[in-house]
C-alpha cells in the first residue's frame, strides 16, 4: 500500500469518526428539527467548502462549465443528504437511522461505479463490505429499546436512510468523477458542496430558528457546521484524490460504531452483546479494506490475472 493510499484511507476514517458524532451532538439541541439540523450542518459547511476554495474555482471555472451537470447533479444529491439522513434519525432512532445510510452506501457506490464505469469491484471489498453491512445491521438490533416510534415512523425512516445512503453515494461518486476529468480537489469539492449547501440555505432560513434560540443549541449547529461538515468534508475530499468511492463509503462504515461507542458513553445507552459483535464486524471490515491490494498495484495486477487465467 503507497503512502498516499495510506493517507487517503486514514483522512477518510477521521471524517467517519467526526461524522459519527453528529448523532449524539444533536441530543444537546432536542427543540430543533431535522431539517434545520441537516441544513444548519450541510448548507453552512458547503458554503464553507465554497468560501475557500474561491482561488481554486476561478482558476478552474471553464473546467467546472464543461461539467455543468455533474457539478449540480452532485450539488442535489448534497442538498437531499442531510435532510434524509437528519429526519431517518428522527423517525427510527439514532441507531437505525445511522445504520440504514451508511451500510446502504457502500452498496449504492459499488453498483453506480460497476453500472456507470464498468469498474471489477473485487472479493475483498465485496467481504469488507458485507462485513460492514452485517456489522451494522447488528448495531441496528442492539439499538436503545423502549423506543415510542411506531412501526410507520420507523419504515419511514428506514426508506429515508435508503435515500440518504443513495445520495451520500452519488455525491461522493460525482467529486471523483471531476478529479478523474482533470477537475482539481479544491475546486470539485467547492463547486459541488458550494452549490449544495446554497440549494440548503433557503430550508435553514424557515426551519432555523431554533438553533439560535439558546447559546446551546448554537453551539451545536457551529460545531456540526465547523466540524464534521466542514473539516470533515475536507478530510474526505482528500481521500477521494487517492482512494475509490467505494472503498470512502466503505470505510464510512466506522461512523455507526463510533455513533454507538459515543451513545454509551455520553448519552448513557447501553450496548448488548450484539451491539459489540456489530463493532467487531465492522472493525473486521476495515481490517478487510486495509489489507486489499491498491487497484493498480502489482499485487492487485498479479489477481487479476489469475483471475482471467481462471475463467479461461
Amino acid at each position: 500500500m503507497s503512502r498516499g493510499h495510506a493517507a487517503g484511507m486514514a483522512a477518510v476514517l477521521v471524517t467517519a469518526v467526526l461524522w459519527g458524532t453528529t448523532g449524539t451532538a444533536a441530543t444537546f439541541a432536542p427543540d430543533a428539527g431535522p431539517l434545520a439540523i441537516g441544513a444548519a450542518a450541510l448548507g453552512v459547511g458547503g458554503v464553507l467548502q465554497a468560501a475557500v476554495a474561491v482561488p481554486a474555482l476561478r482558476r478552474e471555472w471553464s473546467r467546472l462549465r464543461a461539467h455543468t451537470g455533474t457539478v449540480w447533479a452532485g450539488a442535489l444529491a448534497v442538498a437531499v443528504y442531510p435532510l434524509a439522513f437528519y429526519s431517518s434519525m428522527r423517525l427510527a432512532g439514532v441507531a437505525v437511522g445511522t445504520v440504514v445510510s451508511l451500510a446502504s452506501a457502500p452498496l449504492a457506490s459499488g453498483l453506480l461505479e460497476r453500472a456507470v464505469e464498468g469498474r471489477v469491484l473485487g472479493r475483498r471489498w465485496a467481504l469488507a463490505a458485507g462485513l460492514g453491512i452485517v456489522g451494522s445491521t447488528l448495531l441496528c438490533f442492539a439499538g436503545p429499546v423502549g423506543t415510542t416510534a411506531t412501526t410507520a415512523a420507523v419504515l419511514a425512516g428506514i426508506a429515508l436512510g435508503l435515500v440518504a445512503g443513495a445520495t451520500y453515494a452519488f455525491y461522493s461518486w460525482t467529486v471523483h468523477r471531476l478529479m478523474a476529468r482533470g477537475v482539481g480537489r479544491a475546486a470539485s469539492m467547492g463547486a459541488v458542496f458550494g452549490a449544495g449547501g446554497t440549494l440548503l440555505l433557503p430550508v435553514l432560513l424557515l426551519t432555523g430558528a431554533p438553533l439560535v434560540a439558546s447559546p446551546q443549541a448554537f453551539g451545536v449547529a457551529a460545531y456540526m457546521a465547523l466540524v464534521p461538515m466542514f473539516l470533515g468534508y475536507l478530510l474526505f475530499g482528500y481521500g477521494l484524490t487517492h482512494i475509490t468511492p467505494s472503498t470512502a463509503t466503505t470505510l464510512t462504515l466506522a461512523e455507526p460504531a463510533v455513533a454507538a461507542l459515543l451513545a454509551v458513553v455520553v448519552v448513557g445507552e447501553r450496548l448488548s452483546a450484539v451491539g459489540w459483535a456489530g463493532l467487531g464486524a465492522i472493525a473486521a471490515a476495515l481490517a478487510v479494506l486495509a489489507l486489499a491490494p491498491r487497484p493498480g498495484s502489482a499485487l492487485a495486477r498479479a489477481g487479476s490475472r489469475a483471475v482471467s487465467r481462471g475463467r479461461r
